[in-house]
């Protein structure tokens, strides 16, 4: 008699269709018959009436997710699912992430969406003009970020990312940023650290020939008072113009962005005289040149404005009291006191804020 064996795989497939039929037998069903009503079951548009999320964590196994799929009501029979799998021998990759399933998604959609990998992208928006303080607190409150850095400082969160030595502020580029659901949050800086270095490269390389600045990290500074100064785009350039003349001059800045942020947390919302006599790295009424570091977080139109200002004989600006938040340019002293004169009758009418440098 001669001895005949199956090769493992096909004795396997067999092995699974005979414990469906005996499964299935009282039901009338033949071995074909299973294979088809398994196809259809795979195949089939599931009873989810909408679209769901669920989050796959690492290291689950398909067992474990179809049956969460069913006891959810988005999957009709998940142990179908599985006989089907065994009979075919297909080995899903569940990768990691969460997923957004279709309404009436079949399970043969369902798996190749987590094969496929495209998770749902979260998202975190830094405004311009926003702090470093201000970039760790959105972090710190997006409910699907991982958090590493709670309780380190700026130090040790600089020293993390492969920089100590750096102050934070300004050295991160204001921006939406999209990531997957558990990603760190030293990882979100990370990307913010690398763009901002790219974007102040590009711009410091299509710099003015006669800037009175000479570093990359000048303008920085310089495009991070511009960002605080200007509430509309086309001032950005004139503001940058303003503040390179004063420098060109040796005259004294006199940024109130630059004498709120060295406030810090005594800031209450108005700036008094006392603030703009009380002496601080950063307050430029009281010192010449540049603050020691950026205020804020510069996009791209500041940074630019910063390299290239206008070319201007303006000396100063101050707010019109319009309230479109525009400012009046001017070449000399009187004309500039007269300004803040006529932005100040706007104030008591009912008009709004003002910058003074």
């Amino acid at each position: 008699m001669a001895n005949f064996s199956m090769p493992g795989a096909m004795q396997g497939r067999v092995r699974v269709l005979l414990l469906l039929v005996l499964v299935l037998v009282l039901g009338g069903l033949t071995a074909a018959g299973a294979a088809l009503w398994l196809e259809r079951e795979f195949h089939m548009p599931g009873p989810a009436p909408a679209a769901v999320r669920i989050e796959i964590e690492p290291g689950s196994s398909v067992r474990s997710v179809l049956g969460r799929l069913e006891k959810s009501g988005n999957l009709r029979n998940a142990r179908a699912v599985e006989w089907y799998l065994r009979l075919h021998e297909i080995k899903p990759r569940m990768q990691s992430g969460a997923y957004e399933l279709p309404a009436h998604a079949s399970p043969a959609q369902i798996l190749g969406i987590f094969e496929s990998g495209k998770v749902i992208l979260e998202q975190v928006t830094i405004v311009e003009g926003a702090t470093f303080a201000d970039f760790l607190a959105a972090l710190a409150e997006h409910p699907r970020i991982a958090h590493v850095l709670q309780g380190k400082s700026p130090a040790e969160i600089m020293a993390a990312l492969g920089h100590p030595d750096v102050a934070p502020e300004g050295e991160f580029f204001p921006d939406t940023y999209r990531f997957a659901a558990n990603t760190t949050d030293l990882a979100i800086l990370g990307l913010a650290y690398d763009s901002m270095q790219r974007a102040l490269a590009a711009a410091w390389q299509s710099r003015s020939a006669d800037l009175p600045l000479t570093t990359p990290y000048q303008a920085l500074v310089l495009a991070s008072m511009v960002e605080k100064e200007a509430a509309l785009e086309p001032e950005r350039p004139l503001i940058a113009g303003v503040f390179v003349n004063r420098l060109r001059k040796g005259m004294r800045l006199q940024s109130d962005p630059t004498v709120v942020y060295g406030l810090g947390d005594h800031y209450d919302g108005t700036i008094h005289t006392r603030d703009l006599l009380r002496d601080n790295p950063y307050n430029t009424y009281t010192r010449e040149g540049l603050p020691p570091t950026p205020i804020a977080l510069p996009g791209r139109e500041s940074l630019q404005a910063a390299v290239q200002p206008a070319p201007t004989d303006a000396l100063y600006f101050v707010a019109t009291g319009l309230g479109d938040g525009a400012h009046h340019f001017s070449s000399t002293l009187q004309e500039h006191n007269s300004a803040v004169q006529t932005y100040l009758e706007r104030l008591r009418a009912g008009g709004s804020g003002a910058h003074r440098p």
